[in-house]
């Protein structure tokens, strides 16, 4: 007779923990009771985009959790992850034929929102959805965190570092686009991504001293004094110590690499002129809204009567309540198939029409 393997119901517990906490990540910094439009362009959230409503053809729209859960059940979704700076769109000017049951009254358009081929299910250089049922090589998807397009790790022109998770990426048509970012990746993105070129130290030119210059230093004026004031301009010295990397495909960066971006009056406009002004807020990142997400969750599981009523349990019981917990956990998966074989989301009865 075989010997009964013992399993603690902390164990069954934390059987399927990774894969929780990466839905919580997610979901867990964003409500998925009430409508987020109220509170304007969200800084990042959870976003949707609906198939069935506002399909190929169509204008683009995002919708947030809680309108994916209560106006879209049963509608086919593309689920977009995370996006920066957008309103809800659900039941505006978008869709002709939707209502948001949420909160109704919105206005026709979200003029600051930015839409691209994602809010129609398809990513990459290549164009494809995701997932592809006709691509068969095993590839992770990388976001951009400047268009916030997703990426095959094939397709972005370099290799694919170590720790992807704790790093950003800058696609290689972002990079083009805002080509002095291409200064700072000699300095600051993680080496070996692409060709490296050799370091070149470039020489400050010579400029004469003007007349009126050694006048000035004898006298400051009051405009010199303000210039004084002004801190130096990081991008500035990093273009004159001159080292390069050939400009070509993506570029991973550290996660301390935003801090270290110069943020000078100067470097600030340029920033904002190129819709860049996010890349000076460490809190923008998708890491931070993750652990924002994972340490609400960690708060709500400390609060569970039943984690906390553990310890008073003997061995006895804890075996009663595993037997119990898993008849229920296999009830609960054929419940969930057949919801997932027809493409619904699962709600509890009073919030759901359809059971």
């Amino acid at each position: 007779m075989c010997e009964e393997q013992t399993v603690s119901l902390v164990d069954v517990l934390e059987e399927d923990e990774e894969l929780e906490e990466e839905a919580s990540a997610v979901l867990a910094g964003s409500d998925s009771d009430h409508c987020s439009y109220p509170q304007g362009y969200v800084k990042r959230q959870a976003l949707y985009a609906c198939n069935t409503c506002t399909p190929k053809g169509s204008e683009a729209a995002g919708i947030c959790l809680a309108c994916s859960y209560k106006c879209h059940e049963g509608h086919d979704l593309f689920e977009l992850y995370t996006k920066r700076n957008f309103r809800c769109d659900c039941g505006n000017g978008k869709f002709s034929e939707l209502q948001c049951k949420l909160h109704p009254d919105k206005d026709e358009v979200n003029s600051l929102n930015k839409y691209s081929q994602n809010f129609f299910g398809v990513y990459c250089t290549c164009g494809r959805p995701y997932p592809d049922p006709e691509d068969q090589v095993e590839d992770e998807m990388i976001q951009c965190v400047v268009c916030e397009d997703w990426l095959h790790g094939r397709h972005l022109g370099c290799v694919v570092p170590d720790c992807v998770e704790l790093q950003e990426m800058i696609c290689e048509s972002c990079m083009k686009t805002h080509s002095f970012l291409w200064t700072y990746a000699s300095h600051l993105a993680v080496p070996g991504g692409a060709a490296e070129v050799k370091e070149e130290t470039a020489k400050k030119p010579t400029i004469p001293i003007k007349e009126e210059e050694v006048d000035d230093a004898i006298e400051p004026s009051c405009k010199r004094s303000r210039e004084e004031v002004e801190p130096r301009c990081r991008l500035k010295e990093l273009q004159v110590i001159g080292q390069k990397r050939v400009q070509s495909g993506a570029v991973f960066w550290p996660s301390p690499w935003r801090s270290k971006l110069c943020s000078c009056r100067m470097c600030q406009l340029r920033l904002l002129e190129a819709g860049l002004s996010f890349l000076l807020d460490e809190s923008d990142t998708v890491l931070a809204y993750e652990n924002k997400g994972k340490n609400s969750e960690q708060r709500r599981q400390e609060d569970d009567p039943l984690m906390s009523a553990l310890d008073n349990l003997n061995h006895v019981q804890q075996l009663e309540i595993i037997h119990g917990y898993n008849d229920m956990k296999t009830e609960l998966k054929d419940f969930l198939q057949r919801f997932a074989a027809e493409g619904k989301v699962s709600l509890p009865p009073d919030r759901s029409s359809v059971l």
